[in-house]
């Protein structure tokens, strides 16, 4: 029997699975911990997420195509958040599945603004992040307030940042899979290139090395990208708004851009599992966020 066939007889399911939400719900963690392996970046700093990153995960059953979106901006208005607004609702118009997000004991304005996006067509299932930070005992009235909201295909309790629920999240939505074959290799864990995931491990870096404002007003392209064998050049530029960010990305003596330069290149050696040579330099563009044209350059729109 070949794997075709194989398939056929498995009634082999292959689905789009969108994971919406506020920003710093844990939207990332839940992916990466989903597919097993760190391919969207994680902050504790809301809004890190600002493409449509996919995760792939394949067992002898099913293949769940995730998308993580960019978290529902509503406090910032300017072009690049109005890309990332789009961005989520065209998502929810192509999935099969959608996971909505929320904070367990949390549900503000921000939460809300959301709920008018979900899709009434297809499933929707609720994902109670951060159950591990809360008392069992509120969780159950949060979770019995939280279905009278909408029309839930069914609400699992998680915790992203220790993988608890996982499995129990996978075979829950799983039966809201078309059938059909895979249609990635079963190996493959994104559809994202390595310049991609390189742009984005700098970026992480941004987020987790410097203050708190500085990285909403910093983008990062990937200038050059070379691959010999084992090996990978990759220069890279720091948009920055302002000549005084700049000198804040730099650091005194150019400590702070070092530690972010060698923080990135260990991390793309561990993820592409090759010898990295990375350089970085840091640009001024002024409003570069409100540019639309440059947003669209750096594949934001």
């Amino acid at each position: 029997m070949n794997q075709d066939d194989t398939l056929q007889h498995c009634e082999f399911r292959c689905g789009f699975v969108a994971i919406v939400g506020r920003p710093n719900v844990g939207k990332s963690t839940l992916l990466n911990h989903l597919i097993g392996q760190k391919i969207s970046i994680t902050s504790r700093k809301a809004q890190t997420t600002r493409h449509r990153v996919t995760g792939i995960y394949t067992d002898e059953a099913s293949q769940f195509i995730f998308v993580d979106t960019p978290g529902f901006q509503t406090k910032h208005r300017n072009a690049l958040n109005d890309a990332m607004n789009r961005s989520v609702r065209d998502t929810l118009g192509d999935v099969d599945v959608v996971l909505f997000v929320v904070e367990a004991l949390k549900f503000g304005a921000a939460d809300a603004e959301v709920l008018p996006l979900l899709p009434q067509n297809r499933p929707v299932w609720l994902v109670v992040n951060k159950i591990d930070k809360h008392d069992k005992g509120l969780l159950l009235p949060f979770i019995q307030q939280m279905a009278e909201k909408f029309d839930f295909a069914g609400i699992v309790p998680v915790s992203a940042e220790r993988g608890l629920q996982m499995q129990q999240l996978l075979d829950a939505i799983r039966p809201n899979l078309p059938e059909g074959i895979p249609l990635y290799p079963e190996e493959q864990i994104t559809d994202k290139s390595e310049r991609f995931l390189a742009a984005e491990i700098v970026r992480e870096k941004l987020f987790r090395l410097l203050g708190e404002e500085l990285p909403y007003s910093i983008n990062v392209e990937i200038e050059k990208y070379e691959e010999e064998g084992n090996l990978r050049r990759i220069n890279a530029a720091i948009y920055v708004d302002k000549a005084n960010q700049k000198a804040i990305v730099i650091g005194k003596g150019g400590a702070k851009l070092k530690e972010i330069a060698s923080s990135a290149r260990l991390d793309m050696e561990k993820m592409f599992d090759a010898k990295v040579f990375l350089e970085i330099w840091v640009k001024v563009k002024s409003g570069w966020a409100d540019d639309v044209r440059f947003i669209k350059q750096l594949g934001l729109e």
